[in-house]
């Protein structure tokens, strides 16, 4: 439960404002997660009567929204409906609804920890940007999401993405969920609901080009309950690579090489892979390319799980291969899927506050 706060705690920074936050989760089908992670955003230690909680479900089949009744009690919990079923049609219907001047994202499968909202705010206050977010440290349930957590950890699996290891405070292009001033709405428009995925990005980066600022403080902290199948984790990544073609036609000055390098290595094989049934020095080359990149992510894997858990190093060279894979096909797919769009750019309009 939220502490009981003296009158001389500001969790509003030392300006002498508290403001009021408006969290918002998107989820659908979450009833595995959504006690602990609506249970983790009621137990803040920040001023109770100073933040709300609106659950934007995507029309749950399970028992969601039951759950969420439950653990909510008589606090500020909202459940509003979210048709689109995705994350920027929620976040979008949440912006919508909220009464706070600051918006807090929080996902289903994460549990924040208990000074999340208190940090984020005092983040935005003192550094002023106008979005802030912090670590993300996966964790899994099952022998292969725990593969996949130390998976989640290593650069080379990720491209860079600075939430997931990064040890100071610094600006970057994107952040895990983030924490926003809502007057950023007004200016830059809402999240993009054509983007399945990918929609942070995309919105972070119109943010940035309007001359707004997103800060990673690694102190901000989070737990967030990676997949646990190797299926699961092959849709997941996937679908990042679909829908980054998307954005990048969107937003062509969004794209960096680590979006690049999955999608070229994949086309790589496939096509040493058509060649080599014509000409025998592209079979050659298909499997040289292919043993050099099975000795890489095993040297990884060695070295995130360790030499004694040859198990766990197994199960994770498989989750770094299934990320690599899985983004470079959906990459690819997206291209042939919206080859169509490279001239329509439509972005969300300003929101008008109502």
């Amino acid at each position: 439960m939220p502490r009981n706060s003296t009158p001389n705690e500001r969790a509003g920074g030392e300006t002498g404002h508290d403001p009021f936050v408006t969290v918002i989760m998107p989820v659908r089908n979450e009833e595995q997660f959504i006690e602990r992670s609506l249970g983790a955003v009621l137990a803040q230690d920040f001023f109770a009567d100073r933040y709300e909680v609106l659950v934007a479900d995507g029309m749950s089949t399970d028992r969601t929204r039951e759950i969420v009744r439950a653990v909510a009690g008589d606090r500020n919990v909202t459940i509003l409906d979210n048709p689109g079923k995705i994350a920027p049609t929620a976040l979008n219907v949440g912006i919508g609804h909220a009464a706070g001047e600051i918006i807090v994202r929080v996902d289903g499968h994460t549990e924040i920890a208990p000074d999340y909202i208190r940090k984020s705010v005092d983040a935005l206050e003192r550094t002023g940007a106008e979005c802030v977010g912090g670590r993300m440290d996966p964790v899994g349930q099952t022998s292969f999401g725990r593969a996949v957590a130390l998976a989640s950890r290593n650069r080379f699996s990720l491209g860079g993405s600075r939430f997931h290891y990064a040890t100071e405070e610094q600006e970057t292009d994107s952040v895990y969920m983030g924490t926003y001033a809502k007057r950023v709405f007004s200016r830059v428009g809402l999240f993009d609901e054509e983007l399945v995925r990918n929609q942070d990005d995309e919105f972070n980066y119109r943010l940035r080009s309007a001359g707004g600022r997103v800060m990673l403080v690694p102190g901000i902290r989070s737990t967030y309950y990676n997949r646990a199948t190797p299926g699961g984790l092959w849709r997941q990544y996937f679908q990042y690579g679909l829908w980054k073609v998307r954005v990048i036609q969107k937003l062509p000055g969004q794209v960096r090489l680590r979006h690049l390098v999955p999608s070229g290595f994949v086309s790589g094989l496939l096509i040493a892979a058509v060649l080599s049934a014509v000409w025998v020095e592209s079979a050659f080359a298909l499997a040289a390319l292919a043993a050099l990149y099975v000795l890489f992510v095993t040297l990884i894997a060695l070295s995130a799980a360790g030499v004694r858990s040859i198990g766990l190093a197994a199960q994770t060279a498989l989750a770094i291969a299934i990320m690599h894979v899985g983004y470079g096909v959906g990459f690819i797919v997206g291209f042939v899927r919206f080859a169509g769009r490279w001239r329509l750019r439509r972005q969300s309009a300003p929101w008008d506050g109502r």
